[in-house]
């Protein structure tokens, strides 16, 4: 394919018999995914990249109905970080995630319904043995590096561990090697909002819309994790929306406020609420030592592997240090690991937002590596 508005293919995968974490099974799962690029039939040149909580398998390229818009669109493509002359880039739709991969929106063939809640919880590692059934269903076996930031982190560092043998090298861009106490408290709060929102209906709210407020609220939280206060401060300080507004009524707001009003009300209209529970739930469950014999033990399966981890310097969300702990690890596990950092105000979305800097992090690290 050539031209930067044709390089993109999506297609969609169907899996038989996926076990989960759990103990359960899905009888059948299907896995949407996009390519760019052409993948080396040694997997050599093929990157996985692990999209994030809310985004999307649309990496690059022009808008495509139904999908949010390309979220790492200044990486990917010719002659960008992610080359696709020379690199096969490709994402796979997550479990839970609404935009076409198996979820709670999905028909359970059993009884013709929505699976809403009675979908199988899941894990960033459940998340990871999907793909990977994906790949091998596509004739892609073996891949040179897995990729992702946030959630899309915890992805591929499952990746790397769950199938060593098979992911030469791993990338975990602003997330830790198991979620904290502190994470897990963001993420109980945003689900009370849901829970607790009348339209919610134990989540058999199919086909209607569902908890509208609930989820806004839980994004307008979310929204505040994902930023700093420098951020916050420099752009607004105590600004009012509308500076001839008397803020002493209830009717004006901050700045700040008609942010989050927007970003709650933007969630609402692309995403599904009951996939915002269970992908909450499975950042919850993020824990690469759980039945490895401790997070350590399970680093062991990096030895000679090479690892990328970047932090971001105002990230309150998944701080510095936490990202920091995947790279001393691995290291002490015996991997070649690097630590490289985002300096930022922009809070955990700078891997969003800088990609001048991710790029060039991304660009140095290839080059070490001659991928």
């Amino acid at each position: 394919m050539t031209g930067e508005e044709q390089f993109e293919r999506i297609d969609e995968i169907t899996i038989k018999g996926l076990e989960l974490d759990s103990g359960k099974a899905i009888p059948e799962v299907l896995q949407v995914y996009a390519m760019y690029g052409s993948p080396a039939p040694d997997g050599s040149n093929v990157i996985l990249v692990c999209h994030a909580m809310t985004g999307s398998h649309h990496l690059s390229g022009p808008a495509v109905p139904g999908l949010p818009d390309a979220w790492f669109g200044p990486l990917v493509g010719p002659g960008r970080a992610l080359d696709t002359k020379r690199l096969c880039v490709i994402c796979v739709n997550n479990l839970c995630s609404p935009y076409g991969s198996s979820s709670p929106m999905s028909v359970n063939s059993a009884t013709g319904h929505p699976w809403a809640m009675t979908f199988p919880v899941i894990t960033p590692r459940d998340v990871a043995r999907a793909q990977k059934r994906a790949l091998e269903a596509i004739g892609v076996r073996k891949i040179r590096m897995a990729l992702g930031g946030s959630f899309g982190g915890m992805i591929a560092i499952e990746h790397a561990l769950s199938f060593p043998g098979d992911v030469s090298s791993c990338g975990v861009i602003a997330a830790p090697t198991r979620l904290y106490p502190q994470a897990i408290a963001y993420n109980e709060v945003q689900r009370k909002a849901i829970l607790s929102d009348p339209d919610w209906a134990g989540g058999d709210y199919y086909p209607g819309q569902g908890p509208v407020s609930g989820l806004a609220t839980a994004r307008m939280l979310a929204m505040i994790t994902y930023r700093s206060e420098q951020n916050f401060n420099g752009r607004w300080m105590r600004s009012m929306a509308d500076d001839s507004a008397d803020r002493h009524e209830w009717g004006s707001k901050f700045k700040v406020e008609s942010y989050l009003d927007h970003h709650g009300s933007e969630i609402v209209s692309r995403f599904d609420a009951n996939c915002y529970l269970y992908t909450t739930r499975a950042m919850d469950l993020h824990d690469v030592g759980a039945g490895r014999g401790g997070i350590e033990r399970a680093f062991a399966a990096l030895a000679d592997r090479d690892v990328l981890a970047v932090g971001i310097s105002s990230d309150i969300l998944f701080p510095n240090w936490q990202v920091m702990e995947v790279a001393r690890l691995a290291g002490k596990s015996g991997a070649r690991a690097a630590y490289e950092e985002i300096d930022s105000d922009n809070g955990h979305d700078a891997f969003l937002i800088d990609f001048d800097q991710l790029d060039e992090i991304l660009r140095f690290f290839f080059k070490q590596k001659g991928i």
